[in-house]
C-alpha cells in the first residue's frame, strides 16, 4: 500500500510539474489569499502562485493535514484528498517563494482555505421513541410535547434547515388528523378535530411516525429520518366541580376554601366571570385553581349563586372552555316563626256545632320551606274570658285551624274571646293574637212596619232612578249582621222587572225606585207584593211569614208622548242613477196614544227625496249624484196629525253607490316644449277621473284619428293613468298648438273623453319654463268676454246722457227762478216810483 501511495504521490507532482499554466484557470503573483472549496471530491488543483527571480521554488507550511500542499517547481496549490467540513472547516497554510540555495525570496504569505459544506449528513432524531401525555379537551394547537432532530451539515445553510411531518397517524378513526405537528419546532399538539374528539374511554393510545427531513424538504433529494411517538390520552383535569353546598351564617374565619379546579395547562391564570349582575359576588379563586367564599352566606337573602369560572393565558386569550360552578346555600335555623297578621280576627255563630271550623292562624318561618327549621306547630296559650269554659277552642297542631270544642256559645255571655296562640319551630316562639266574635244567630224574620201601603200615582214619562215609596220593616237580630240585614224583593206583580229596591244598610229602610220606562198603554196598573229576608240563612224552626210581606198598588198615568219610530236609524243603499220617484224605502211610526202619524223631512239641502206625509214611504226627487256627495243624511219627523207639536224625527241615511257617469279628463297643466327642439322631447301628461276609484284607475290615451295629428305628436303609455306626448319633428314654429287626445276608463261601461290639449312651443328660460305664452296675449276674447264689454260700454253711455240731461235740467230751472226774481224787483221798482 505504500508504494501506491508513493507512486500517486509521484504522479500528482509529476503532472503538476509537467501541466501548462494555460491549463489552469486562475494564477497570479505569490500574496494573501482566502479560498473557498467544497468538501469531499478527491484530488484537485485550486491555484498556481508565479513567481520573481531569483525565486526557482515554492513552499507552503501550516495546516496542510496531508491533504493539501503546493508543488514546489510550479507553484501549484493543490487538494490531495477529501476535504471534511464536519472534521474541520478552516485550514490556515503560509506560503513563499526560495531560491536555488533555498532562501526566501517572498512571503510567507497567509493562504486560507474555507472547506464549503454539502449536504452529506441526514438528520437524526435524539430519541428513536418518544412518549407524551395529552389531556382530553386540550386547547387545539396547545404544545403538549416535542420532537428533535439534529443534522451534522453547516446550520447557516439549507443543508441542516430540517422540517417535520406527521407521516403515519395509527389508529385514525377520522378524517382528519387528530395531532398535528409544528413543522419547524417539533412540537406536537391537538387539533381541532382532537380538541374535540380525544377520550381516553374510546381510544387512549396513539402512535405517530414523525419524519425530519433536511433541506427545508424543498427538494426531492433531501435526507428523511422517522421516529415513532407514543402518546397517551388522559382525561381531563379541566372539570366542574359538582354542586358546592355551603352552610349560611358560617363562623368560621373567612375567606373560606370551598373547592379546587385544575386546568390542563400550567402558567395560565385563573379568574372568576358572574353570570348574574350582583352588587357583589362573595367568591374568590387564587392561582392555584383554589375557589374561596369570602363572606358569611345568608340563604334568606339569596339560596343559590351560579358563576364560572376561566383560564387564560399571559396574553389574556381563553385558555379552556368557562366551567360553570353552582353554589347551594343550606339553611339553618336562624329565622323565628313570624305571624302573618297582627291580629287575626275571626267570627262565629253563637249555634256553631262541635267541631267547626271557624278559621285558621297563619305565620310564616324564612327558613327554608320543606325542612325541620321551618315547620310550625300551633297551641292556644291562653282563652280570655274563660266562660262559660276555658277550654271552648281547640287549635289543629301543625295547621293552625281553629275549631269548637264545645256547643257552649252563648253571645249574652262572651260575644268576644281573645286568644293567644303559641307557633314555635325547632328553636324559636312566638306569640300570635286571635279575637273571635260571636255573632248572633238568625233566628228573627224581617217584620214590616206595614202590611200594606196607600196606592202610589206616577206618571208614566218619570225618568228611571226615581224612588216611588219609602217602605221599612225591623228584625230582632244583632245590627249590621247578616242576620238583620234586610233584602227587599218584587216577588209578585212585576215580570219585567220595571221597578227595584234597594235597602239603606243603616237603617233597614227600603226605597223602591224606577227601573224601566214607565208605559201607560203597556202596564197602566201594578199590584205589588214585597218581602223583606236576610242574606243568612234563618235557624233550622224558623221560616219567613206573612209579616215579611207587605202590599203596593202602583197606578200609571197617562201623558201625551210623541210618535215612535220602530228604528232608532233608517239606512239604505242606493245606486246613484236610479230614476226619479224610485222608492227608496218605507219609515214607520206609530203614537202611544193612538192618534194618526204624518210624515215629513228635514235637512234635505239637495232636495233629493221627497216623503210620502201618510204612509212613510220615501222617494227620489231629483237625480242622484254621488260625486257631489256620498252619504246623504236627512231627518224624517213623524208628528201627531191632531198635535203637530208632539213630534219625534229619526235619521235616514242614503248611501250611494256610484255608477261610471264622469269621462275621465286631465288632471294637469297644459304642456309645454321649449323653443326650438331639439328632438326626443317628451311631456308627462295625467289622466283622472271623478267616478269612484274602487281599486285603481286604468286610463287608455290615443290621438284623435286626423291626418295633420297622426303627423305632428305621437302617444305612448307609461302606466295606468300617466302618458308621454311627443312631437315626431323639430319643424314646429313658436306658438300654441291643439292637440285633441282621447282618454277612455276602464268602467262598466267604459266611458269616453276628448280633450283639446293646448302644447305650448316657447322660448324658455334658464329655469326651463316659458318667458310669456305665445299668442294668448293677442287672442281674440271669448264669448263672454264680449257680452261683458258690450255691457259695459253700453252702461257708461247711459251714464253720460243720464248726467247731461239731468245738468240741462238743473240750469232750466235755475234761469227760470232768475226771471222771476227780476220781473218782482221790476215791478217793485215800479210800485216805490208811483
Amino acid at each position: 500500500m505504500f508504494k501506491l501511495y508513493g507512486l500517486h504521490f509521484l504522479l500528482v507532482i509529476h503532472l503538476a510539474m509537467c501541466q501548462n499554466l494555460r491549463d489552469l484557470h486562475v494564477t497570479g503573483p505569490l500574496k494573501d489569499m482566502n479560498f473557498s472549496i467544497p468538501e469531499g471530491g478527491g484530488v484537485r488543483f485550486v491555484y498556481q502562485f508565479t513567481s520573481k527571480p531569483p525565486a526557482v521554488s515554492f513552499r507552503a507550511t501550516g495546516e496542510k493535514d496531508g491533504i493539501l500542499d503546493i508543488v514546489s517547481r510550479t507553484g501549484v496549490l493543490y487538494v490531495n484528498g477529501s476535504l471534511d467540513w464536519e472534521d474541520k472547516k478552516v485550514h490556515r497554510l503560509q506560503v513563499e517563494s526560495l531560491d536555488e540555495n533555498g532562501n526566501v525570496v517572498e512571503g510567507p504569505y497567509n493562504v486560507t482555505i474555507y472547506v464549503e459544506d454539502i449536504n452529506d449528513n441526514p438528520p437524526e432524531f435524539d430519541q428513536q421513541k418518544y412518549t407524551g401525555v395529552v389531556r382530553q379537551n386540550s386547547r387545539p394547537g396547545k404544545p403538549f410535547m416535542r420532537v428533535h432532530a439534529t443534522d451534522r451539515d453547516d446550520p447557516t445553510t439549507p443543508h441542516a434547515q430540517l422540517t417535520y411531518s406527521i407521516l403515519h397517524h395509527f389508529p385514525n378513526p377520522y378524517a382528519e388528523m387528530l395531532f398535528q405537528i409544528n413543522n419547524v419546532t417539533g412540537e406536537i399538539s391537538p387539533s381541532r378535530t382532537g380538541s374535540y374528539y380525544l377520550d381516553p374511554q374510546k381510544q387512549d393510545t396513539f402512535t405517530l411516525v414523525v419524519t425530519v427531513k433536511d433541506m427545508a424538504g424543498m427538494t426531492t433529494n433531501a435526507f428523511t429520518s422517522s421516529a415513532d411517538v407514543v402518546i397517551t390520552v388522559k382525561e381531563s383535569l379541566w372539570k366542574a366541580p359538582s354542586t358546592i353546598r355551603i352552610q349560611e351564617n358560617s363562623t368560621q374565619v373567612h375567606p373560606v376554601s370551598i373547592s379546587q379546579v385544575h386546568s390542563n395547562e400550567a402558567d395560565v391564570i385563573y379568574d372568576i366571570f358572574e353570570k348574574e349582575k350582583l352588587p357583589r359576588l362573595p367568591f374568590s379563586i387564587d392561582q392555584k385553581g383554589v375557589i374561596y367564599v369570602t363572606e358569611p352566606l345568608d340563604r334568606e337573602e339569596k339560596d343559590s349563586y351560579v358563576f364560572f369560572v376561566v383560564t387564560k393565558d399571559k396574553v389574556g386569550d381563553l385558555v379552556d372552555k368557562p366551567l360553570q360552578i353552582h353554589i347551594i346555600v343550606e339553611d339553618i335555623n336562624d329565622n323565628p316563626p313570624v305571624c302573618q297578621q297582627a291580629l287575626t280576627v275571626l267570627e262565629v255563630q253563637e249555634n256553631e256545632g262541635v267541631g267547626s271550623n271557624i278559621g285558621k292562624v297563619r305565620a310564616t318561618d324564612m327558613d327554608e320551606e320543606g325542612t325541620l327549621n321551618s315547620r310550625l306547630q300551633f297551641k292556644i296559650e291562653s282563652q280570655v274570658p274563660a266562660v262559660p269554659e276555658s277550654n271552648l277552642f281547640y287549635i289543629q297542631q301543625d295547621t293552625g285551624d281553629l275549631q269548637l270544642i264545645t256547643r257552649r256559645l252563648n253571645k249574652r255571655i262572651a260575644s268576644n274571646y281573645t286568644l293567644k296562640v303559641l307557633v314555635t319551630d325547632a328553636v324559636f316562639q312566638t306569640i300570635c293574637n286571635v279575637q273571635i266574635h260571636v255573632i248572633d244567630i238568625n233566628d228573627q224574620i224581617p217584620i214590616f212596619e206595614k202590611s200594606q201601603y196607600d196606592s202610589v200615582v206616577v206618571a208614566e214619562n218619570l225618568p228611571t232612578g226615581t224612588v216611588i215609596l219609602e217602605i221599612q220593616a225591623t228584625d230582632g237580630d244583632e245590627p249590621a249582621t247578616g242576620s238583620s240585614y234586610i233584602i227587599y224583593q218584587v216577588k209578585e206583580g212585576d215580570p219585567n222587572n220595571t221597578f227595584v229596591i234597594e235597602t239603606d244598610a243603616e237603617t233597614n229602610r227600603g226605597f223602591v225606585r224606577i227601573n224601566k220606562a214607565l208605559d201607560f198603554e203597556t202596564a197602566p196598573e201594578y199590584n205589588l207584593v214585597i218581602s223583606a229576608t236576610n242574606p243568612e240563612p234563618l235557624v233550622p224552626g224558623v221560616q219567613y211569614n206573612s209579616s215579611s210581606l207587605t202590599f203596593v198598588k202602583v197606578f200609571v198615568t197617562n201623558m201625551d208622548e210623541p210618535p215612535v219610530f220602530h228604528k232608532t236609524v233608517y239606512k239604505a243603499e242606493v245606486s246613484e242613477d236610479i230614476p226619479v220617484n224610485t222608492l227608496v224605502m218605507t219609515v214607520e211610526a206609530y203614537d202611544p196614544e193612538g192618534d194618526t202619524v204624518r210624515y215629513s223631512l228635514e235637512g234635505d239641502v239637495r232636495k233629493w227625496l221627497r216623503i210620502d206625509s201618510v204612509t212613510g214611504q220615501i222617494y227620489t226627487a231629483s237625480a242622484l249624484d254621488r260625486e257631489q256627495q256620498e252619504i246623504y243624511s236627512v231627518h224624517v219627523v213623524a208628528s201627531e196629525q191632531n198635535k203637530a207639536a208632539q213630534k219625534s224625527k229619526v235619521t235616514l241615511v242614503l248611501q250611494l253607490r256610484d255608477v261610471n257617469d264622469n269621462p275621465p279628463r286631465l288632471a294637469k297643466d297644459y304642456p309645454f316644449f321649449c323653443h326650438p327642439l331639439i328632438g326626443g322631447e317628451r311631456a308627462l301628461i295625467q289622466a283622472t277621473d271623478d267616478d269612484k276609484q274602487w281599486y285603481f284607475s286604468t286610463f287608455t290615451f290615443s290621438l284623435m284619428d286626423d291626418t295633420n295629428t297622426r303627423k305632428n305628436w305621437k302617444i305612448s303609455k307609461v302606466n295606468a293613468t300617466h302618458a308621454y306626448l311627443s312631437p315626431k319633428h323639430t319643424n314646429f314654429e313658436e306658438k300654441v298648438y291643439h292637440v285633441p287626445v282621447i282618454i277612455n276608463d276602464n268602467g262598466k261601461p267604459p266611458l269616453e273623453g276628448k280633450v283639446n290639449l293646448e302644447v305650448n312651443i316657447c322660448k324658455c328660460s334658464s329655469e326651463k319654463s316659458c318667458f310669456v305664452e305665445v299668442q294668448r296675449e293677442h287672442s281674440l276674447p271669448s264669448t263672454g268676454q264680449a257680452v261683458g264689454i258690450l255691457l259695459g260700454v253700453v252702461l257708461i253711455i247711459v251714464f253720460i246722457v243720464v248726467g247731461v240731461f239731468l245738468h240741462m235740467k238743473y240750469k232750466q230751472q235755475n234761469e227760470t227762478k232768475s226771471h222771476q226774481k227780476d220781473a218782482k224787483g221790476m215791478s217793485e221798482l215800479s210800485r216805490l216810483a208811483i
